[in-house]
C-alpha cells in the first residue's frame, strides 16, 4: 500500500489523528505532523511561518518567522523575513487562499529567495494559510522536488495544515494592512 492510500485508509487516518491528539507538546505535535507529511510528499521541505507582524511595524508589508522547520539546520527556527504586497501575499494574507505553485519560474516570481531554494532543488510549493476569522496568523508550507503536485497530495498538506493549526498559537498583537485593507486580531476586538 502506498502513502497516500495508506493515509485515506481510515484505520490508519484515525492511529494518526489519535497519536496527534495525545501530544504532550507542540514539538511532538509537530514532528508527527512532519512525520506525516513526508509520506505524503518524500523529497519535501516544510515549514510554518508564524505571522508577528504588529500595528506598529510598517503597511504594506508582513513580518514572517520560521516557527517549525524539518530542515533546521539550513532554514533555523526564528528565522524572519519581510514579505510586501505581491500576488503571493495578496492570496495567503489578504484573501486567506491556499497558494500552489510549480515549476521553477513559478517559484521566481514568488520567492526573492527563491536562490536559496533552489539549492535544494525545489521546484514546487504548497502554502496553506492558517487563519483565525480573517487573519492569516502563519502559513503551513510543503516544497517539493518535483514539478507538480498530485491532487491528493495537495489534499493531504491541506489536511495536514489544519490538524497542525491546533499547535501553533497566533503571535501577540499581530494586525497587518495591505493597500487600504486593515485586519486586526479577532482575539484582541
Amino acid at each position: 500500500m502506498d502513502a497516500i492510500h495508506a493515509l485515506t485508509n481510515e484505520s490508519i487516518t484515525a492511529e494518526f489523528l489519535n497519536a496527534l491528539a495525545e501530544s504532550r507538546s507542540t514539538d511532538e505535535a509537530l514532528r508527527r505532523i512532519d512525520l506525516c507529511r513526508s509520506l505524503i510528499a518524500s523529497g519535501s521541505i516544510f515549514s510554518i511561518q508564524q505571522n508577528v507582524t504588529t500595528g506598529r511595524d510598517a503597511p504594506g508589508q508582513v513580518l514572517l518567522r520560521r516557527f517549525y522547520s524539518s530542515e533546521a539546520a539550513s532554514f533555523p527556527v526564528n528565522g524572519a523575513k519581510r514579505k510586501t504586497l505581491t500576488p503571493w501575499t495578496e492570496c495567503l494574507f489578504v484573501r486567506g487562499r491556499v497558494f500552489v505553485g510549480e515549476g521553477e519560474h513559478v517559484l521566481a516570481q514568488h520567492f526573492d529567495d527563491f536562490e536559496q531554494m533552489r539549492a535544494y532543488k525545489v521546484r514546487s510549493v504548497i502554502n496553506v494559510p492558517l487563519m483565525q476569522g480573517d487573519l492569516c496568523y502563519a502559513t503551513f508550507n510543503v516544497f517539493g522536488t518535483r514539478a507538480r503536485w498530485l491532487p491528493q497530495e495537495v489534499l493531504g498538506i491541506r489536511l495536514l495544515a489544519l490538524a497542525a493549526a491546533r499547535w501553533v498559537p497566533a503571535a501577540p498583537g499581530l494586525a497587518y494592512r495591505f493597500t487600504g485593507v486593515s485586519l486586526s486580531s479577532p482575539l484582541e476586538a
